[in-house]
């Protein structure tokens, strides 16, 4: 019997790192493309997709680089793809031999 593989402990998952303070939005490139958002309270939240247990520990080596103190790291549920708006279909073109009629008013 093979050894039972661990808890997707290493695969990959979603995670926001809390910064406290405001980093630029051009650094979400630095981070992998990952989502920054600046909060009120002063805090810089990195979210996104890490691919594995590496990715994470390399995001975390950048926020040591970055110089801000880390507040929290958190696994959060993805987020869910915003539907798209169905299209709306073509109105026919008007027949230049008829007019549309005019609008009634009450």
């Amino acid at each position: 019997m093979g050894k039972p593989k661990p808890a997707a402990r290493h695969d990959a998952g979603w995670y926001e790192i809390r910064l406290q303070g405001h980093l630029d939005p051009r650094w979400s490139a630095w981070f992998d493309g990952l989502t920054l958002t600046n909060n009120s309270d002063g805090t810089t939240a990195i979210r996104g997709r890490v691919a594995d247990q590496a990715a994470l520990h390399g995001l975390l080596q950048k926020v040591r680089d970055a110089g801000l103190p880390l507040v929290s790291l958190t696994p959060v549920k993805p987020v869910k793809p915003v539907k798209p708006v169905k299209p709306v279909k073509p109105v026919k073109p008007v027949n230049p031999d008829h007019p549309p009629a005019p609008a009634t008013t009450p």
